[in-house]
């Protein structure tokens, strides 16, 4: 309709001027060669000036309406894709990219790329009259295309520069709204600590720090579009003056009639208003550099799946050779390690040893660089997602929540657990203490619930536990490091009692965890650097350091 409307208008735009030119000769009753007989009917052309300025109307509303809708929808459409994208990728993608900056490509650069369509159609529809017009100044006469033609190139080159230019300052602004987004998003996740340092002065100076370079930018587009603005208003009165002079000269040589003279003074207006479409093609340049920014983001490939379902095992969880970069630096190196199937497994390491990095290439959260990794003798990303979803089961530090109530956050999942289930879950992650003091309960409204960090940790646990019947693999990665101490006893009792036959691997930081768990994988500086029972290990002075903070023989802190 966007296109067909615009092409109807512009055809109008281009007829009108030869129509108002014919009624004028009609009237004055003259013909080129001055012998003053009547050229036509004044009554029909005045109805085809009124006919065609109508529908110009008519196109002119239909091109907003269409334009509004277009732009609507394809942003929708792109943003959609690009959370199936983000979606799709997962954890991984923030190798390349900040939560805030994968949200302003998401947000604000998905609506300025959503009207590139739009945008690119109402720079080429506009620049068909002017083009027309150029055409029918050479059915006029010859000459008033020759006098146009000089100063044209002039034009064109002001015209490329504006849209080169729109778009690397479009790239920038949106690179710096990203930061100020990324910044944003990190201080109110850590609301309570800013508040708790009173530095909440610090960290206003922080996320608006990027406000200066956004400004700056701000303040270029807008010197880039009124250079463009004052070199079109000098070179657009040149050029229709030059037309004009030489539709004068041939005016008075008689070879065209004051009618073409009306009509060349209104075709050159409308070719030289080339540069009004000044404004259509800075939208061009600001939905150019969105399409890049969204292109980076389409660019990272999502994480590929294959057909399998695990097949039936005890659920033995093997590593080989795995090696995981990030940032330029090795978190895990050649990294080879076996949980066998049923067994707890503690990973202790000092920070930075990469703990949660294996965590997350255990239960392919993330890809690694190099290496294999199997469960039950089957390479995880031979895996279906929803197989492979429902054999790894998952619990955090610091767990998100979804869902309207605590019950829709526990049953969250691939699977939907029984009432039961979920009402079990929350028993054996002790989460019913506080549930049940709730105005109603488990259907409490979750946005009303206020929440410790340990309590949150406690539903999250017991998402964990609701979909654990599925599971043959359980991850826990620092998952209970908010809860009290008599807490975590009764949570790692109901890991060995409830889900004794599932193998589980458990990222700690306490000593009681390693104590109860059946092997300890001990890593350092991203090596795995003994696998063995607690007590075993133990004897050396360098792992007890890693709980009890007293420097080993090594320097082990």
């Amino acid at each position: 309709m966007l296109g067909c409307a615009s092409i109807a208008g512009t055809a109008t735009a281009v007829l009108l001027p030869t129509a108002l030119g014919h009624t004028l000769d009609t009237l004055l009753a003259l013909r080129p060669d001055g012998t003053g007989k009547q050229a036509g009917s004044p009554g029909r052309w005045l109805i085809v000036c009124a006919a065609l300025a109508v529908v110009g109307t008519m196109t002119s509303a239909i091109c907003s309406l269409a334009a509004g809708f277009s732009s609507v929808s394809a942003t929708a459409r792109l943003r959609q894709r690009l959370i199936w994208h983000v979606l799709g990728r997962g954890p991984d993608l923030l190798r390349s990219f900040t939560p805030g900056d994968a949200a302003s490509r998401i947000i604000i650069g998905a609506a300025d790329a959503g009207s590139a369509p739009v945008s690119v159609m109402m720079a080429v529809t506009s620049a068909i009259p002017p083009a027309g017009s150029v055409v029918a100044l050479g059915l006029i006469d010859p000459w008033l295309v020759v006098a146009f033609a000089a100063g044209f190139p002039v034009l064109a080159l002001v015209l490329r520069a504006l849209v080169r230019d729109s778009s690397e300052v479009s790239v920038g602004y949106q690179r710096e709204q990203g930061a100020i987004t990324a910044r944003l998003l990190e201080a109110l996740g850590g609301a309570r600590t800013i508040a708790a340092a009173g530095t909440q002065a610090t960290e206003r100076r922080r996320i608006l720090a990027p406000l200066a370079g956004l400004r700056a930018l701000g303040d270029e587009s807008w010197r880039i579009q009124s250079r463009g603005a004052v070199q079109g208003m000098v070179i657009a009165p040149a050029l229709e003056l030059i037309v004009l002079a030489v539709a004068g000269v041939e005016l008075a040589r008689h070879q065209i009639t004051p009618g073409d003279l009306v009509a060349a003074a209104q075709y050159a207006a409308i070719a030289v208003g080339l540069g009004d479409s000044g404004m259509a093609l800075t939208q061009v340049g600001h939905a150019r550099g969105a399409a890049r920014r969204a292109a980076g983001l389409l660019a990272c490939p999502p994480q590929r799946y294959g057909t399998f379902r695990v097949p039936p095992g005890p659920g033995e969880l093997r590593l080989r050779d795995v090696t995981v970069r990030r940032g330029g630096e090795t978190v895990l190196r050649d990294l080879n390690l076996t949980v066998p199937g049923g067994a707890a497994v503690a990973v202790v390491g000092r920070s930075g040893s990469g703990k949660s990095t294996l965590a997350a290439v255990a239960g392919r959260l993330t890809d690694p660089d190099a290496g294999t990794v199997t469960l039950d003798g089957t390479d995880l990303r031979a895996l279906s997602r929803p197989a492979l979803r429902e054999a790894v089961g998952y619990a955090f530090e610091r767990p998100a929540l979804f869902g309207a109530t605590p019950y829709g956050a526990i049953a969250f999942g691939v699977s939907q657990p029984t009432p039961d289930q979920v009402t079990g879950a929350a028993t054996a992650a002790c989460a019913d203490a506080f549930l049940l003091r709730l105005p109603n309960g488990l259907q409490t409204p979750l946005e009303s619930v206020p929440m410790s960090g340990g309590e949150a940790q406690r539903l999250g646990l017991a998402r964990t536990f609701a979909h654990a019947h599925t599971a043959r693999l359980l991850i826990l990665d620092d998952a209970t490091s908010s809860l009290d101490t008599v807490t975590e006893m009764l949570v790692s009792r109901a890991l060995t009692s409830r889900l004794a036959d599932t193998t589980k691997l458990i990222v700690a930081h306490r000593v009681a965890t390693a104590t109860r768990a059946d092997l300890v994988a001990w890593l350092d500086n991203g090596t795995l650097r003994a696998l063995a029972p607690h007590t075993t290990l133990w004897q050396h002075p360098d792992y007890r350091a890693l709980f009890t903070g007293k420097p080993g023989p090594d320097g082990a802190e």
